[in-house]
This record gives structure tokens, sequence and C-alpha cells, in this order.
């Protein structure tokens, strides 16, 4: 009887060592996320409130993380500049019909990648693999679109980044993760692999689709060193270069343009147009995001877990 007691305690006691060492873990995790979580939300937070505050508090600093007044009238004065809103149309040109190309060329050429009877299959692998470790080089990328005539036109925002070697590596993986019973039934059926891949293989994988696609669209949204360098043309550059000149050159034009002069202009900080400018520069992202955001997690634990 001794002895069945004092196993039952050493039992008890290691549950609650146990127990209680989990619930430390737990501590430690939670204390971690929400450091994460501050350091990640405190800039979003900070570049907000020095938008929408006034611009007194903003000149003398009084800004730390809540706004301090309420304005929009930076707002009024950026939403005014014309330049703006050509590059706001830049961008959603570069952005949508780029991004569904880039997710067309990634279908097109991970099927045959992903087709085991390809015969050429470990060969392209090959090379494919290679670009991504080994590329030619700004020089020769620039001699290609200028040789090609492309500079100073929209085309040399989409043409030469038709595709990512990453985003075709993980669609091929994708599409080698379907039954081949479905591939070998359709052909029997009398599809080509044009149909294949349309009706089949497309629809199957619509969770990487939507994650490529969201890879794809911020990679294009953000795109800023290519404008600078194959767009010449104030009236084709996207967003990102507005912004850019708007940060780092000189932001007092906008106040200028918008007619602001005198006092008014005056009472706008510099430093407050900035941030304006990248609210607005980020609200479109900040919106699309979270209708992605199911397909996201999918497609990133695709595969992650096998049954």
């Amino acid at each position: 009887m001794k002895s069945q007691i004092k196993s039952k305690k050493r039992f008890l006691n290691e549950f609650r060592n146990e127990v209680f060492g989990d619930k430390i873990f737990d501590i430690c995790v939670w204390i971690l996320i929400l450091l994460a979580v501050c350091v990640t939300l405190y800039p979003f937070l900070y570049v907000i409130s020095i938008s929408i505050s006034s611009g007194t508090a903003v000149s003398k600093g009084e800004v730390f993380l809540w706004p301090i007044g309420f304005e929009l009238d930076t707002y009024k004065i950026v939403m005014k500049n014309k330049q703006l809103w050509t590059s706001y149309g830049n961008t959603f040109i570069y952005t949508v019909f780029g991004t569904f190309m880039n997710v067309v060329f990634t279908c097109i050429a991970a099927y045959p990648l992903s087709r085991k009877q390809f015969f050429l299959r470990k060969k392209l692998n090959f090379f494919i693999a290679f670009t991504m470790y080994f590329s030619g080089g700004l020089i020769p990328g620039y001699m290609v679109v200028t040789g090609l005539g492309l500079y100073n036109s929209r085309l040399a925002m989409i043409i030469p980044f038709l595709l990512s070697t990453y985003n075709v590596m993980i669609c091929r993986s994708a599409m080698e993760a379907i039954p081949e019973d479905l591939f070998e039934n359709a052909s029997l059926e009398g599809a080509n692999d044009f149909q294949i891949l349309v009706k089949i293989a497309i629809p199957l994988i619509k969770p990487t689709l939507a994650v490529l696609t969201l890879y794809y669209a911020v990679a294009r949204y953000n795109d800023f060193f290519n404008a600078m360098l194959y767009l010449g043309k104030t009236e084709l550059q996207p967003l990102q270069m507005y912004l850019r000149k708007t940060l780092i050159l000189a932001s007092t034009d906008i106040l200028k343009s918008a007619g602001a002069t005198g006092a008014a202009a005056a009472a706008q900080s510099t430093l407050k147009i900035r941030y304006v400018c990248i609210v607005i520069a980020t609200l479109p992202i900040l919106a699309i995001c979270p209708f992605l955001q199911k397909y996201l997690v999918k497609g990133t634990m695709l595969g992650a877990v096998k049954e």
C-alpha cells in the first residue's frame, strides 16, 4: 500500500510540474506574440496618427502614438495633386494586367514541368532552378529591354517580368500533388493538354494560385526600381515612384501644385505630407489582403500535412 501511495504522489507531482511548465511556456509564447504585434503595429499607428494630427503638433514633435488634434487638410492638399491620380492609374494597370499575365504564364510554365512523361522535364527544371541563383544582372537586362524598344513604354513594366522561377516551382509542386488518375481519365476522354490545364489542374490548385496572385500583386504594386530604370516619362510612372519623389526629393512641390501658399502652406508639415502619401499608397493593399486571407492560409499550408 505504501509503495502504491508513493507512486501516486510521484505521478501527481510530475503531472503538476508538467502542467506548471506548460503554463510557463504558454505565457512566454504569448509575451513574444504581444511583443511582435506591438513592434509591427506601432509603425502603422504612428504613420496614421501623424497623417491626421494637427500640423502644429506634428511640427513640434508631440505625436508619439495617438493623434493630437484632428485635421484632414493635408489629405485634401495631397489629393488635389494630379500626378497622384495619374500614378494611381498607372499602378492599377501594371498591377492588374501584370498580375494576370504573371499567373497565366506561371500556370503555362508549371504544367509541363509537373508532367512526368514530358521528356524535357528534368533539364528544364534544372535550368529554371539555375536562374534562381544566377542571373544575367542589371546591365544585360537593361540592354535587352532597350534593345527590344520597350524603354518608356508600359510594356517595359510587364513583359520582362512575366515569370518568377520561385513561383513556378510552387505552382509545379501543387500540380504534381494532383492524382495522376485524373489526368489519365481526361486524356482517355479525348481532352488535350490545354483542356486538362484549364478544366482540371487550375481549379484544383485555386488556393495556391490565390497565394501566387497575392505575391505577384504585392510585388507589382511595390515595384519602383524597374520603373526608375525603364520609365523616364512622368506620365507613365507608377505610384511608388510618386511616393519615392515625395519622400526623398521634395514634398513641398505638392503644396505648390495644389495651390497652397502663404499661411496655408506654412501650417502644413513636410513630414505630415510624406506620411499622408504613405497612408494613401498603402490603403489598396490593406483593403485587398483580408479577402485573400483564407486562401493565403490554405496555400501556405498546402502539402505541410499529408492525410
